[in-house]
């Protein structure tokens, strides 16, 4: 997994709450097991219309969104079916940090074990960033993991929570394959002693 840096980027403002799983990448798109591909599958039912051709309503179709690193929404994303394939789809985009004033649980763990920054902000605050984000591509808003932080176009800065032991594995780029490999000389040392001891097993 890669190290999550500070960074700024185009945020999609995204008004609409309960935005679920099939929202995001549609059951019929579930059949791979690759993390990438599944980008072009992103909001599949609200980006394309019935003939396949782009719907140019879309946010994410739009000059000004197609290359949005962030996405503003509204309360309660990612609920509906625990299908690991939407933060997939969402980090195969480009999509880097989803702010909202909540998830649903499964997804926003999720998150974080795929490289992507969830921010849980109150809803005061988020509409500020939503206002900021719709002013387009020249409104950029600025990412500190380190700090914690997220600022707008006009400098306005907002604190976010997150748990220290994520924030270190998103900063580190550990995923759990990453984390099991930080104790590899205690693992090795271990199956060492137990082989010796046990040689029977």
């Amino acid at each position: 997994m890669d190290k999550f840096e500070s960074f700024s980027g185009v945020a999609a403002p995204m008004p609409l709450v309960n935005i679920d799983t099939d929202m995001i990448i549609p059951k019929q798109f579930l059949k791979t097991i690759k993390r990438s591909g599944l980008g072009v599958n992103l909001f599949a039912e609200m980006r394309y219309l019935d003939d396949g051709s782009e719907n140019p309503d879309f946010m994410l179709n739009t000059p000004a969104y197609r290359n949005a690193e962030i996405i503003v929404a509204g309360d309660n994303f990612g609920c509906g079916s625990s299908r690991e394939h939407a933060p997939w789809a969402i980090k195969d985009f480009g999509i880097k940090c989803v702010i909202a004033t909540s998830f649903a649980d499964i997804f926003f763990n999720n998150c974080f074990k795929n490289g992507i920054l969830p921010i849980v902000l109150p809803q005061e605050q988020v509409d500020v960033l939503m206002k900021d984000a719709e002013k387009g591509s020249n409104a950029r808003l600025d990412i500190d993991l380190e700090n914690q932080t997220v600022t707008t176009s006009e400098g306005e800065s907002f604190a976010f929570e997150v748990d220290p032991f994520r924030k270190h594995c998103l900063l580190e780029g550990l995923d759990d394959i990453g984390l099991t490999l930080e104790k590899v000389t205690s693992i090795d040392g271990f199956e060492a002693q137990a082989s010796q001891a046990r040689p029977w097993v």
